[in-house]
């Protein structure tokens, strides 16, 4: 193969769906974060009720990925790559544009069930793409390939605020725009192949397939699974803590101008894009997952400490810091690959879909640790923040340092009983 010939076998059918795929999944996901006040205000709440019903709506979404990321995992490694990605991006565009439906005196109530409907569906999208990317680019190219469904997923973020702001109070609209996005995906169905390795694997018989229990039968294979898991703490206590709590830690910092957390997590999706892209092309250069991971640990762990030594700061280097931050965790692209290449091919969809679920359902955990070291340590809110970070990067450190490599490893085997 010449070198012109590159470009174009990495840039096939499965990694331009699994891309935009990924790039509605981030859409839907943080949209409603961003346009929540505007959106239940006008379905009639105010005040604290806005916070309270807010957070049942963000926890009905967060239960219904974890559940969705077990249910697309096991149907991913029986029935197909295939047929969970365009599956999972069918239920997600459905529900989206339900959610811009709800009106009437249960809104709130539908508005919860399309919430939990639309988690079902974004927990198996990524899973799906990148198991499916990983399986039918030649192992040398794959991390080229989940680099860059990673780094045009993340920007959806970046688009989501932008249409919300161009929109205004027409909500609405917004999940529309994904809804329709999302739907527009499965005219390409038609141009995407299964995975051969999979199709090998289920013709031949007698395999155990998506047997989500087997991670748990087999001590060695228990703790794979759980530390793939683990090596992705510190995008979500980045994402979830310092970022959407941004407001108040520059508050408690005298950062100098008022600080919107929308426009931080903007700003930190944004450089998170550009993270997953430079970790994506480090670790093809290299040719290591593992060392990767720890160079942005030590960039995430610096800016971290920056971040907490932002005292009297102007907004605009406080907003600059969180771009440093997002950046910094831009490794997602490599934490999913890591997950898809951990595990044969009888149970790879199951790892890689549900992995990435349960690192975003421990973003609770990780705010019980942020609040009770303040509670029953006594610590202050800066120190817990600071002491929470340094936990979660140190669990991932030792999770990276004590997996295997898996750069450039064959993936055509199956996990044994």
């Amino acid at each position: 193969m010449n070198s012109t010939q590159k470009p174009v076998k990495l840039l096939n059918a499965a990694v331009i769906v699994a891309s935009l795929g990924y790039f509605v999944d981030i859409y839907d996901l943080l949209l409603f974060g961003i346009i929540r006040i505007k959106s239940l205000t006008d379905l009639g709440l105010q005040g604290e009720e806005i916070d309270n019903v807010g957070m049942w709506l963000i926890n009905i979404q967060m239960v219904g990925m974890l559940i969705g990321g077990i249910i697309w995992g096991v149907l991913g490694d029986k029935r197909g790559r295939l047929s969970v990605l365009f599956g999972s991006i069918l239920l997600y565009s459905v529900a989206n544009v339900a959610n811009g439906m709800v009106s009437g005196e249960n809104a709130i109530t539908w508005y919860m069930i399309w919430r939990f409907v639309a988690g079902l569906g974004l927990a198996g999208e990524l899973g799906a793409g990148i198991t499916l990317v990983s399986e039918v680019l030649p192992k040398e190219k794959r991390g080229l390939g989940t680099m860059i469904v990673a780094s045009v997923g993340i920007s959806g973020a970046v688009v989501a605020y932008f249409v919300s702001e161009y929109f205004g109070d027409n909500w609405r609209i917004c999940y529309y725009i994904g809804g329709g996005l999302g739907l527009a995906l499965l005219i390409l169905r038609v141009s995407v192949v299964e995975s051969g390795m999979f199709n090998s694997v289920k013709e031949k018989g007698g395999v155990s397939r998506g047997n989500y229990f087997k991670f748990f039968t087999n001590r060695e294979r228990f703790l794979r699974y759980l530390k793939c898991i683990l090596v992705g703490l510190p995008t979500w206590y980045v994402v979830g803590i310092l970022m959407t709590f941004s407001n108040a830690f520059a508050e408690k910092m005298d950062v100098q101008g008022e600080i919107d957390p929308g426009k931080v997590i903007m700003i930190g999706y944004a450089a998170l894009t550009l993270g997953d892209f430079a970790s994506g092309y480090l670790s093809q250069m290299i040719r290591s997952r593992k060392k990767v991971l720890y160079i942005f640990y030590a960039l995430v762990m610096a800016c971290v400490v920056l971040y907490f030594n932002m005292h009297g700061a102007s907004a605009t280097m406080f907003y600059t810091v969180c771009g440093l931050l997002g950046f910094s965790v831009g490794f997602w692209a490599i934490f999913v690959t890591v997950a898809a290449e951990q595990f044969g091919t009888n149970l790879r969809a199951t790892a890689a879909t549900t992995a990435p679920n349960y690192a975003r359902g421990l973003l609770p955990v990780i705010s019980m640790l942020f609040t009770g070291l303040q509670g029953s340590f006594g610590f202050t809110y800066l120190q817990s923040g600071l002491i929470t970070g340094v936990i979660c990067i140190a669990a991932a450190l030792v999770a990276a340092f004590t997996m295997r490599e898996t750069f450039g490893i064959d993936l055509d085997y199956v996990e044994e009983n």
